[in-house]
């Protein structure tokens, strides 16, 4: 694992001829070869009406069209529930900023590696220490929010995985909002996707009728009268969870011929990260470190033997391959194993990395940063925890 280091120490930084590390991944469904998957849905710009994204791709030389099963913002967050999960578990430790808080009795927790935006996000901009200063406000949210290219330290010290799956600042004003491209990839495909068609609907063992309901905060009724008191908020009972909804077309997910996944590691992104005035060893063995938490993200979230993506898309892995990718050679890259495959590997491979870097002077945050809500921020999580009356359902 040593020599596997110190060639990762290399490429990061572009001192070698490995330009990345590709895994390539081929699925089926659970079900067997061309039966359905559900793909995520999206609302299309021909209609506003559910679908899935479908577009052209090369594969194998050959123009086909693939469908997107995993896109890869989620494939981030897929990686990253995988290091929060070990983190908690005591299995690893990575920097992070933490929001906690109560509402309703019950305990609530936001970190950088489940908040939308990471460490720039508005969860954390609307927060503050247990002093009451605003986070932006603290040390820690100061050093964040002065980062820039020329000096990524304080995330490498406070928040390491923002530099694997990049942040953008958006939510903060300044001339020049803080931008860190991603240096992770990940996507899964479905190709020649065929698409399938189901009927949605329910059926009521009572057979309630669809009558129309008056709805208050204590719950509904049904209608006395032939309409409604002036001002009444009123509903079918379709839409409250009651009576028969017809069977109507939906969409039924697709069979496709393959599901691959592939993941890279770009070393010339991990080569621009830089982090102010510390010695050379320091910027090298910080930039190896964020590539060992990088593919070790990868091997927690996607080195099991099966994936669940989301209900109806159920996967079995049927081949994997975890490579370093080099300079080419008579027109075609060259492609050599890279002897890290299982999260017990991977994770070896970091606990060297932040040895190493560690030894050249590494600042390395041993607790989170931990913060509260504030007030209209607190109230605005209370609120999401209470229900007030009868909401609408969604037939089925």
């Amino acid at each position: 694992m040593k020599d596997i280091y110190e060639r990762l120490l290399a490429a990061a930084n572009l001192e070698s001829a490995d330009g990345a590390i590709r895994i390539t991944a081929e699925y089926e469904p659970i079900g067997g070869p061309g039966s359905t998957v559900f793909p995520p849905t999206v609302k299309t710009k021909a209609s506003d009406a559910a679908g899935y994204l479908v577009g052209p791709r090369y594969v194998d030389g050959e123009r086909v069209d693939v469908v997107w099963l995993d896109q890869p913002q989620s494939q981030a967050n897929r990686c990253e529930q995988a290091l929060r999960e070990a983190i908690d578990a005591g299995a690893v430790y990575l920097p992070h900023l933490l929001m906690a808080t109560e509402a309703a009795g019950v305990p609530v927790r936001m970190t950088n590696l489940d908040a939308p935006h990471r460490s720039r996000d508005a969860y954390f901009r609307d927060s503050e220490d247990a002093a009451g200063t605003k986070f932006d406000e603290t040390e820690a949210g100061e050093a964040l929010r002065q980062a820039s290219a020329t000096d990524w330290s304080a995330y490498l010290r406070l928040v390491p995985t923002d530099l694997v799956y990049g942040a953008w600042d958006s939510h903060r004003k300044r001339r020049i909002q803080v931008k860190i491209p991603r240096a992770y990839t990940s996507s899964m495909i479905g190709v020649a996707p065929l698409m399938g068609v189901r009927g949605a609907g329910r059926v009521d063992a009572l057979n309630l009728a669809g009558d129309t309901v008056t709805i208050s905060d204590s719950g509904w009724s049904p209608l006395e009268g032939a309409k409604a008191p002036k001002g009444a908020k009123t509903a079918k009972m379709s839409e409250l969870g009651h009576g028969m909804i017809p069977p109507s077309e939906g969409l039924g997910g697709v069979s496709v011929k393959t599901v691959s996944r592939e993941a890279t590691l770009a070393m010339a992104q991990f080569a621009t990260l830089r982090f102010g005035a510390v010695s050379p060893e320091l910027t090298a063995a910080a930039r190896a470190l964020v590539a060992a938490v990088a593919l070790l993200g990868d091997r927690l979230a996607f080195a099991a033997p099966a994936l669940r993506l989301r209900s109806g898309c159920d996967l079995v892995m049927v081949s994997e391959r975890v490579q370093w990718v080099g300079r080419g050679h008579d027109g075609r890259p060259q492609e050599e194993a890279l002897a890290v495959s299982t999260p017990q590997e991977a994770l070896a491979l970091f606990e060297i990395a932040l040895e190493r870097a560690r030894a050249a002077g590494l600042d390395w945050a041993v607790e989170p940063v931990v913060v509260k809500p504030n007030a209209s921020l607190q109230q605005a999580i209370e609120n999401s925890y209470k229900t007030h009356g009868v909401g609408e359902a969604e037939g089925e």
